[in-house]
């Protein structure tokens, strides 16, 4: 064993593997003693598509999820512009030095080939990734099992394994981003521009209404007039919406995250939606709610990798795309084929 850079020690890695050679309990003793090392090994466990390794990675987790839960987790989202990465790094900042400890995730469904923009945001969140208190890790992306949504939740419970009492998930893409990070958070917020005019009819109003709170940053010199306008533009909107979360009602807040004004008051907003909605038991029973979506996307993910991953589907499939694209074939007829394949492929 070696001296980590946590100051803990850490377990000898293989350098020929892209995977150390740990023992299952070994993952659980380094997440849960929090060497940053092994709790970087144990995510990366968890990304991987390996058979072998989604096995072992099952385990790490059964074992790890009594330690898990005790967390507030955050959606965070923003439309263009509105300085997501330098807001998450001043909350984050405040949080730890409020002795707090903070675990930023990434996600990006909509790319499939980056893996999202996290990599970019960890280089300008400089003072948030040097903090011994935080953590800042990208979330694998792309059409394999469990996808983004399996990934970011194994994290999740991961980092919450590990001690981080905070979990803010980033979304870096649009629309599907929103949703997926929704169904996973406890708390959504969404980051707006000044000058709600052109900039509110710019944000759909199925994302304002998964939102538990609207955040208004830049609010600071010229801008905090605009914001103050905007603030009132938003909260007119949000009067005539469905609230996010039952007995919660949504508000327009501000900010800046340059001067840090407002940065705190948005940590008591999101403090007193923990303290109300586990009072009328809203927050326990999303989280409920949560596991059992969760458990249904798995299915469906299994089914679908499974059937398209058959060998005979796979060979006719292509047939069978041009058949209905040239209007041979509709795609009812198309799918009771495809079925009739993978069944009788199933039971040979």
């Amino acid at each position: 064993m070696s001296a980590g850079g946590d100051g803990k020690a850490s377990l000898n890695f293989s350098s020929k593997a892209r995977l150390p050679r740990l023992s299952v309990e070994q993952y659980v003793q380094g997440v849960r003693e929090n060497n940053r090392t092994v709790l970087a090994q144990a995510i990366t466990l968890v990304e991987s598509n390996s058979a072998a390794h989604m096995e072992m990675a099952q385990e790490v987790i059964r074992q790890l999820l009594p330690h898990t839960g005790n967390s507030i987790r955050i959606g965070v989202s923003g439309v263009p512009g509105a300085g997501k990465s330098t807001f998450i790094e001043a909350f984050g900042t405040m949080l730890c030095e409020k002795g707090h400890r903070v675990a930023v995730l990434a996600v990006d469904p909509s790319s499939t080939v980056t893996g999202g923009s996290i990599l970019g945001d960890k280089t300008r969140m400089e003072l948030l990734s040097r903090n011994p208190q935080a953590f800042i890790r990208p979330s694998a992306t792309g059409g394999t099992l469990g996808g983004v949504n399996r990934k970011t939740r194994e994290t999740m419970l991961i980092c919450e394994a590990a001690g981080y009492d905070v979990i803010l998930v980033e979304t870096v893409g649009v629309g599907q981003s929103e949703t997926t990070v929704r169904s996973m958070v406890d708390f959504f917020l969404l980051l707006v521009l000044t000058g709600a005019g052109d900039e509110l009819q710019g944000i759909k109003k199925g994302i304002m209404e998964i939102a538990d709170a609207l955040v208004i940053n830049k609010a600071d010199g010229e801008n905090r007039t605009r914001a103050l306008i905007a603030k009132g533009e938003y909260n007119r909107v949000l009067h005539y919406l469905q609230p996010a979360t039952s007995g919660w009602e949504t508000k327009a807040y501000m900010c800046s995250a340059l001067t840090g004004e407002g940065i705190a008051d948005i940590w008591d907003v999101i403090g007193q939606f923990r303290e109300k909605t586990m009072k009328t038991g809203s927050f326990a029973a999303r989280r409920k709610a949560q596991l059992r979506d969760w458990m249904h996307s798995m299915v469906q993910d299994y089914l679908r990798t499974t059937f398209f991953g058959n060998p005979q589907v796979a060979q006719m499939l292509p047939a069978i795309e041009q058949s209905v694209a040239s209007g041979e074939l509709s795609p009812t007829s198309a799918v009771q084929q495809l079925v009739a394949i993978y069944e009788k492929a199933i039971m040979k």
